[in-house]
């Protein structure tokens, strides 16, 4: 398999030379927040370490971590590092839990922010011969703008069509000669369903690329998305709190995603204890922005949980990798004392024979007893059997669950279309529990 590589300089760097480049933007980056950012010279303060006491890579630990709560008690501008006559756009998360997070950005930023998603999109395979149709949300979310730029940086077609009115998505691909879709799994999967609803069949247009983030997502739904569609699916990672879309992406080998380490510095950490975990080892991410002028941010503590690899990738990238991210450290459900990812779910339910990728956690309680039950669609053929095939398949999606979570689960299969579906991020999890 042949690779296009954007900038071979910075991606495929030596590791001695990277580690140096990362020392010399850590020092900078520390000693600019110290004296441009309260918060951090305060918690450097309290740390008992000043920028003076940064002389190797690995000093990095000694530095105060930023968690979220951090962010909303310094919103909205608390934690920019530049004047605001040098900043030239406010970016937020949507603030669906508490405070949204606020990224500014510098002109030099978003230069950064265009070269950082022309490696994503090259990544996938993506060339300046491509049509990207650009389904992720324009406006305060990172996602549309953040693709845009990547996209005309590397001299692509970008349809700004931005997230929702899939009749109109669907009418596009097919009069644009669209060839590549940014959007979330989940909508991408709305939008093919949709499709096949019209009479519309993928594999005949020109579509051959998706380049999905936003929201985790499975294996298994990448080979469902794979199978039905003939498309390649490219995962991607970023976060408002780091410069949006273009912190990680996978290469066409699909083997972990590249960390552009070069600008972003990542840790893995043991969640409770704090301390660094050896590579391999799944803990909570954790990321240092060094080179973001605007608002650089110190040891984020992401809540992502993946493990990295050092070791080179067959396309030549020498960066980083991390795994797929399969869980959050804050979205983890205790159910009756257990620890329930969404991710161990979906895992075993993409596997399984007739059941549609769409589904919900229902997490309740009853008589002081929680409650799990699992909202699944089948497909139609399987929906119209006889009660006592579906009271089969109930009991085998049961038992495989139980076996994986250790803890009883309710299933219920629901005809196709009952879940509702999301043009953004989908609505993995309902918890009634007032606790």
């Amino acid at each position: 398999m042949s690779h296009i590589i954007w900038n071979k300089r910075y991606e495929t760097m030596p590791e001695k030379r990277k580690a140096e480049l990362q020392l010399e933007k850590l020092k900078r980056m520390v000693r600019r927040i110290y004296d441009k950012v309260p918060f951090y010279k305060k918690a450097m303060d309290e740390a008992g370490v000043k920028p003076r006491d940064i002389h190797k890579l690995s000093d990095i630990s000694k530095l105060p971590f930023t968690t979220k709560d951090d962010l909303a008690a310094n919103y909205p501008f608390g934690m920019f590092a530049s004047p605001m006559k040098d900043i030239v756009r406010i970016h937020s998360s949507s603030g669906t839990t508490g405070k949204p997070k606020v990224g500014a950005y510098t002109k030099e930023d978003i230069r950064l922010w265009a070269e950082l998603m022309a490696r994503t999109f090259t990544c996938a395979g993506v060339t300046r011969k491509d049509v990207i149709q650009n389904a992720y949300g324009y406006g305060l979310f990172t996602g549309g703008l953040g693709a845009h730029y990547g996209a005309e940086r590397i001299g692509a077609t970008v349809i700004p069509i931005s997230g929702g009115n899939t009749k109109r998505q669907i009418l596009v691909m097919q009069d644009f000669g669209s060839t590549v879709l940014c959007s979330t799994p989940s909508y991408a999967l709305h939008l093919f369903e949709a499709a096949e609803e019209a009479g519309v069949d993928i594999r005949q247009l020109d579509l051959r690329v998706g380049v999905f983030g936003a929201e985790m997502w499975s294996e298994k739904m990448r080979e469902q998305i794979e199978s039905k569609t003939g498309i390649t699916a490219i995962d991607i990672y970023g976060l408002t709190e780091l410069i949006g879309p273009g912190v990680a992406s996978e290469c066409l080998e699909k083997n972990h995603l590249h960390v552009f380490d070069d600008h972003f510095i990542p840790e893995v950490i043991d969640p409770e204890t704090l301390e660094p975990l050896p590579p391999g080892e799944k803990g909570e991410l954790v990321f240092t922005n060094v080179s973001r002028k605007a608002f650089p941010i110190l040891r984020y503590r992401t809540r992502d949980i993946t493990a990295l690899h050092p070791e080179p990738c067959p396309c030549g990238r020498t960066h980083v990798r991390m795994e797929r991210v399969t869980g959050r450290s804050d979205d983890m459900l205790i159910v009756r004392g257990v620890n329930v990812y969404p991710s161990q779910i979906e895992s075993v339910i993409m596997g399984i024979q007739g059941v549609e990728p769409h589904y919900q956690i229902v997490v309740d309680r009853q008589k002081s007893m929680d409650t799990l039950e699992i909202w699944l669609e089948v497909s139609e053929q399987l929906f119209s059997d006889e009660i006592r095939e579906l009271e089969k398949l109930e009991a085998r999606i049961r038992q495989e669950l139980e076996s994986v979570l250790l803890i009883g689960t309710r299933i219920k299969l629901v005809e196709p279309k009952t879940i509702q579906r999301s043009e953004g991020k989908a609505v993995r999890i309902v918890d009634k529990r007032n606790i």
